[in-house]
């Protein structure tokens, strides 16, 4: 069974920058399309980013373009979700999710069980 853990969260200044990783051992991420989604207490939880090695493709919803990267270390077997110009709105929890055969964005079968991300002065 596939099992994601998500580390690096924590408490973040507004303007800040932060790296959140997804790991899964044992399991090859590279054969997934692996997800990060956000959840907001009184709000459903939304896909912020995505990324498929098979069809080459990235993802980003609106409200993190430009701020948020996804990126993969193949060797290390991480996910990373790199974080810049942090904004009190990107406070939430923030899940990893993997699926092998969906697109990005998609969706997901497997999920972490979340990090928190605080942002505030």
């Amino acid at each position: 069974q596939l099992q994601l853990v998500e580390s690096g969260g924590g408490l973040v200044q507004p303007g800040g920058s932060h790296t959140l990783s997804c790991t899964a051992p044992g399991f090859n991420l590279r054969l997934y399309v692996i997800g990060w989604f956000r959840q907001v207490p009184e709000k459903e939880r939304e896909g912020i980013s995505c990324s498929s090695i098979k069809d080459d493709f990235e993802y980003y919803n609106a409200s993190v373009k430009g701020r948020f990267t996804i990126s993969r270390d193949p060797v290390l077997n991480i996910v990373y979700l790199q974080m810049n110009n942090l904004r009190p709105e990107d406070t939430g929890i923030y899940y990893c999710a993997a699926e092998k055969r969906t697109g990005c964005p998609g969706a997901m079968a497997h999920w972490g069980k979340g990090t928190t991300v605080s942002v505030e002065s």
